[in-house]
């Protein structure tokens, strides 16, 4: 009985740890489509304020239907912090950098930095290494995402501004997500997510000064919003910081190799966009690098 249960435990475990990256990389990346759809009819800063603001009220009503309590003081500063940089920073710089003329496909491929990035400086913060054939994971993942993206690179447009945004998102994930893993893990993700999307929501207010408020409430737009406050703010960061709180933190970046591949389907599938054989070989190379990543020397 015992032994049976335990194999039983095992494979639910087992489960989980493929079904959370997978609706995680589904939503996530299909959110940059989102996001395509959406900002001919908004700024990224006034898109991005009802986003999170939708988001963070939605998150704080469950909060209370749930009698979940306030964190303290300071657990409260931690959960801004991290929610500061991996919602508010990432999401204004993609943002920012989009709407500045970057091409998604350097966009995804600067971001796709971001699990070797974490790996680097997990080390450190968290306490956490990865072996050389993990490494090469990581390598081989980079390298996957590189060949998905080639056929969409774009620099007819690229400007040194629109690329320091990205990397501004880059960064902010980057330290947001090591800094959820060492100071955050115990948050309740619907008190939490309220907190740091609202947090968010703050941080653009102020930021509109030098935008400026533009939105224009087309269908195409409320579908955008709706999708991004709800699927993306909610679910895909939920589900973020679940596998943060269970695991290691450099294999839990290593699932955004993946990100660009869905957002590559996502848009061949709602927008007709080009869709390579070398986004098949690309797809396949970055999920060997996931896998060698995440599962090396598990029993």
């Amino acid at each position: 009985m015992t032994s049976q249960y335990s194999i039983d435990a095992r494979r639910a475990n087992n489960s989980k740890k493929w079904l959370f990256p997978l609706i995680f990389v589904s939503i996530y990346g299909s959110g940059f489509v989102g996001a395509k759809l959406g900002l001919p009819d908004a700024n990224p800063l006034s898109f991005l304020s009802y986003r999170f603001m939708i988001a963070g009220l939605i998150l704080l009503f469950v909060a209370c239907l749930l009698k979940i309590e306030l964190p303290k003081a300071k657990d409260v500063f931690h959960i801004s912090i991290a929610g500061s940089l991996t919602v508010a920073v990432f999401s204004i710089g993609v943002f920012e950098s989009i709407n500045l003329g970057l091409s998604p496909a350097i966009s995804a491929l600067i971001i796709a930095l971001q699990p070797i990035l974490v790996s680097i400086f997990a080390r450190k913060m968290v306490n956490e290494t990865l072996s050389l054939s993990q490494w090469v994971g990581l390598g081989l993942g980079l390298a996957g995402v590189l060949i998905v993206v080639s056929n969409n690179i774009d620099t007819s447009t690229t400007s040194s501004f629109s690329i320091f945004f990205s990397f501004l998102a880059l960064i902010g994930l980057t330290f947001g997500n090591l800094y959820q893993k060492k100071y955050c893990s115990n948050m309740n993700v619907f008190i939490g997510g309220s907190i740091q999307s609202l947090i968010s929501f703050l941080i653009c207010i102020p930021l509109m000064i030098f935008e400026g408020y533009r939105v224009e409430w087309t269908t195409s737009y409320i579908i955008a919003l709706s999708y991004m406050s709800i699927g993306v703010s909610i679910g895909a960061l939920t589900i973020l910081y679940l596998m943060i709180r269970e695991g290691n933190v450099s294999k839990v970046a290593s699932v955004f190799y993946l990100v660009p591949v869905s957002a590559a389907f996502s848009g061949y599938l709602l927008f007709g966009e080009t869709f390579e054989y070398s986004t098949l070989i690309g797809a396949s190379i970055v999920l060997m690098g996931v896998l060698l990543t995440n599962y090396e020397g598990e029993k």
